[in-house]
């Protein structure tokens, strides 16, 4: 099972970019699971996982952290490492 996790702020400019390719991603890739993390609202989460900046995506596979990156990259190259985990 591959789960995504999305860490945001609303105060975020990358993370308002990354927004609308993270949303096309979810409807394309039905069998992965998103979730948003609002960083301002999760500190524990954001503190479990590490994230010192914003945007920042991990993609686990059967509850281990496999890969993450922070910033912004083209839809393609996020579904394509998605990709590479399935």
């Amino acid at each position: 099972m591959i789960k995504v996790k999305r860490f945001t702020a609303t105060w975020c400019g990358p993370c308002k970019v990354l927004a609308p390719i993270f949303s096309q991603l979810e409807q394309e890739m039905t069998n992965v699971t998103f979730e948003t993390i609002d960083v301002d609202q999760h500190k524990d989460l954001t503190a479990q996982f590490n994230v010192t900046s914003v945007p920042t995506i991990i993609i686990e596979k059967n509850g281990e952290q496999v890969y993450r990156f922070s910033g912004v990259l083209p839809k393609t190259v996020i579904a394509g490492t998605i990709q590479k985990y399935l």
